[in-house]
């Protein structure tokens, strides 16, 4: 059985949740296919810890593919993000009390990477499915953008294994407080059903796992 791992955050800035871990958590133990099943991991919204937590999980799991959640507050959509930048700059606190102003992800790292989902794919495919999403161009300079960042690092020498970062918008529950945008927690967990539906229908997907089941 191979393993598909779905990241979601703790709560911060004050929230006592985060849309992020509930979907995640929603997904654990779901098979889109008999060869794969669904591990969520719930990652620190801290600097110092959520990548050791993330590269921690991809070394136990091993995944064919890796979606990391983040929440978004103020968007409207579901956000495909393209694009992870090699920069923080923290504009609150993370939860350990630390605010990094333009520092690195990685020292030395390249400028950027990109995502390997097949974003426009899945942006058509969830639009059909009445689930408002787009690709985005900016992941912030925040703990999201650090995971996604450090991810996609972390696999810069595993192409075959599929990866990317998705901030979804805030519950409603948050909105209530928020005066916001959002979107119920069970619209995004039967959009991600989508999307790794379709990843893994993808051709370069579709043959690794073929190739790792023979």
């Amino acid at each position: 059985m191979h393993t598909i791992l779905i990241t979601g955050f703790e709560p911060f800035g004050g929230e006592s949740n985060n849309p992020s871990w509930q979907v995640a958590k929603a997904l654990e133990g779901w098979q889109p296919n008999e060869e794969c099943i669904v591990k969520a991991v719930r990652l620190p919204c801290t600097f110092a810890d959520s990548l050791p937590t993330l590269h921690s999980a991809l070394e136990s799991l091993s995944p064919v593919m890796v979606i990391a959640l983040g929440q978004a507050g103020g968007r409207a959509e579901i956000s495909l993000e393209k694009v992870a930048i090699n920069y923080q700059d923290a504009p609150i606190p993370d939860n350990a009390g630390k605010q990094p102003h333009g520092t690195p992800v990685v020292p030395s790292g390249p400028a950027a990477y990109f995502s390997t989902l097949p974003l426009n794919r899945l942006v058509n495919a969830l639009n059909e499915a009445h689930h408002p999403a787009s690709v985005s161009y900016t992941a912030g300079t925040f703990v999201c953008n650090h995971v996604f960042y450090g991810l996609m690092h972390a696999l810069a020498h595993h192409t075959e294994v599929r990866a990317g970062f998705i901030h979804i918008p805030y519950s409603p529950a948050q909105a209530c407080k928020h005066r916001a945008p959002s979107m119920p927690v069970s619209d995004v967990v039967a959009a991600m059903k989508i999307a790794i539906e379709l990843s893994l229908l993808d051709d370069d997907v579709t043959a690794v796992c073929e190739g790792m089941l023979h």
